[in-house]
């Protein structure tokens, strides 16, 4: 069998090269608009946050938001499915799909945080300075669960940067696992708790952030939904059986999956799917 040219080999090393570029800026452009999301669902020394930015008429500004959020959960759910995968890699390379997901929904990411219109009128204020920093302590501890639960599932695989490295290398991509890391014996989607958490932790709750936070915890519910069936497809009675024994959001007492080959969480091949 020949070897590959000279200039074969040449090619292969730019592509990986430039998609290995394309994984890392689309990475860090991640990164920007995760931390930027912090600050703006906290209202965190960032311009532009979810109770501060430009002002509009109740109507329009609810019209915009429910836009945004609308595009948010259409983008992020219907790439993230097997199906669309099939047909998208027929035009991306399958090395790069995962940094174009990563690098879109950071675009929409923005995209909401920029144009988000804030609907300052009051659900609930308060004012103890003890239950204040218990709900900040929540807060930031949502984010923290979120931020752990990414590198339980393989963080930099998660964002599309094993990938493009694999790609320069010539490496396969070894294929999806199935374990219980940490979080995942108590709970199923951590990431997703921790994200609840974080959007409805606030001691000041306004109109427009309610809006925000009932409809991002329709689109995990949804989200959940879709991402179980298709672990069921992928791992079958595997899954049937950690989902019997683990709560979905909600730790159980008591009930704790045990280590053992047939029972697991997802790891790449589930949580990575999901937009986070």
């Amino acid at each position: 069998m020949s070897s590959a040219s000279p200039a074969a080999s040449f090619n292969r090393k730019l592509f990986g090269a430039v998609a290995l570029l394309y994984g890392v800026i689309a990475y860090l452009i991640f990164l920007a608009s995760f931390l930027y999301a912090i600050g703006f669902v906290g209202n965190l020394g960032v311009p532009r946050s979810i109770d501060i930015g430009p002002s509009a008429p109740l109507g329009e500004a609810l019209l915009i938001d429910t836009a945004l959020l609308l595009l948010f959960a259409v983008q992020h759910s219907v790439m993230a499915r097997p199906a669309f995968k099939r047909w998208w890699t027929r035009f991306v390379p399958v090395s790069v799909e995962r940094s174009t997901y990563v690098l879109l929904a950071s675009i929409v990411l923005a995209t909401l945080c920029w144009q988000w219109r804030p609907v300052p009128e009051p659900v609930w204020t308060v004012t103890n300075p003890l239950a204040i920093t218990a709900i900040t302590a929540v807060f930031w501890l949502g984010w923290t669960i979120v931020l752990i639960s990414t590198f339980l599932i393989s963080h930099f695989e998660l964002f599309g940067l094993t990938q493009v490295l694999a790609r320069l290398l010539n490496r396969e991509m070894p294929p999806p696992v199935f374990g219980t890391p940490f979080f995942y014996k108590r709970v199923r989607h951590p990431l997703y708790l921790g994200f609840l958490l974080a959007f409805w932790a606030t001691p000041s709750m306004t109109m427009g952030h309610l809006l925000f936070a009932v409809a991002m915890t329709g689109y995990i519910l949804i989200a959940i939904a879709l991402e179980e069936r298709d672990l069921i497809a992928l791992f079958g009675d595997e899954y049937r059986r950690y989902r019997a024994q683990v709560g979905m959001l909600i730790p159980v007492p008591g009930r704790k999956i045990q280590d053992a080959p047939a029972a697991g969480a997802p790891s790449r091949a589930g949580v990575a799917d999901r937009s986070a």
